[in-house]
């Protein structure tokens, strides 16, 4: 069975100011979901599902529905503020999303089979493709996991500030991830600041970008850490969200092993309307140097 890809594209996108999953980047219209599909299409993924709000299914639908011409499978999971485990409800006023890690719990139903997990809004290039589907179709089994790992200076932006899940990786397995915030290019090198002090970070540090190669088994063992979310009394009720991060991060620490996929592509995204630029110029590039067909 080839794997499932599941795409999240449920964020609101209020830093960009619009529905920037499907926002058209490349020369012919393609959006960043274009690319992704169709590396992920090349490497082996059969089947598409895609985490979204209800209300944006039309829309997605008359987009992407298209797609099963090609011989992909396409499904959509609505990640729904009162979806939570047994004996939660979703407290009145709340209308953030609960973060990753309950978007790719909201896929739950519609997996049995090894499965990778992106973003809807980065570039990831072609290789990080080719390096999940080989982990998903060779060793993915319960209790084994899977995590593509970028280099820093692949994944930052010309200008701007960005966060990275720092990673330590020893043998090529994952054995922690330090969330770095306010990571940016200087004169000097790739710095980020923590308590108004910048620290140096080296260009080959291997990141995370949520990129995830998981088993279905995976769900029992989030439903009991998104419970113990739930019944924490830390953090405001109406804001805090559920990260996949910390989830794997807290799995790895109890056990699970996380094979990291190093790949030397390059990474582009769009969290505010000042990078989409530099994203629509690279991606004009690609075009022109033969990497892509139109995908639109």
């Amino acid at each position: 069975m080839n794997p499932t890809l599941v795409i999240l594209a449920a964020g609101l996108g209020s830093r960009y100011g619009g529905l920037k999953q499907i926002d058209a980047l490349g020369p012919h219209g393609e959006s960043i979901i274009d690319y992704s599909i169709h590396d992920a299409h090349a490497a082996g993924f059969g089947r598409i599902i895609f985490v979204i709000k209800a209300e944006h299914e039309t829309q997605f639908r008359q987009r992407f529905d298209h797609l099963a011409e090609t011989g992909l499978e396409i499904a959509y999971a609505h990640q729904r503020m009162d979806d939570l485990p047994a004996g939660h409800a979703c407290p009145v006023g709340r209308v953030k999303p609960w973060g990753t890690g309950h978007a790719i719990y909201s896929a739950r139903k519609l997996l049995d089979g090894p499965f990778g997990v992106i973003t809807a809004d980065d570039f990831y290039g072609r290789d990080t493709f080719v390096q999940l589907h080989r982990f998903l179709t060779t060793e993915s089994a319960p209790g084994k996991w899977g995590m593509v790992v970028h280099r820093l200076v692949n994944t930052l932006p010309p200008e701007g500030r960005v966060s990275r899940g720092v990673c330590q990786v020893e043998n090529g397995m994952l054995a922690s991830i330090t969330e770095r915030t306010d990571v940016r290019r200087t004169d000097n090198g790739i710095v980020h600041t923590e308590a108004g002090v910048d620290h140096p970070l080296a260009d080959d540090a291997l990141v995370s970008l949520v990129v995830w190669g998981m088993h279905p088994s995976c769900f029992a063992s989030m439903e009991a850490d998104f419970t113990a979310f739930l019944d924490s009394p830390e953090g405001d009720p109406l804001k805090r969200e559920y990260y996949m991060p910390a989830f794997v991060d807290r799995q790895v620490a109890g056990g699970v092993s996380m094979r990291a996929l190093e790949t030397t592509a390059n990474w582009y995204g769009v969290t505010y309307q000042e990078d989409r630029p530099a994203v629509v110029a690279a991606l004009a590039e690609m075009h022109a140097a033969g990497l892509y067909p139109a995908l639109k």
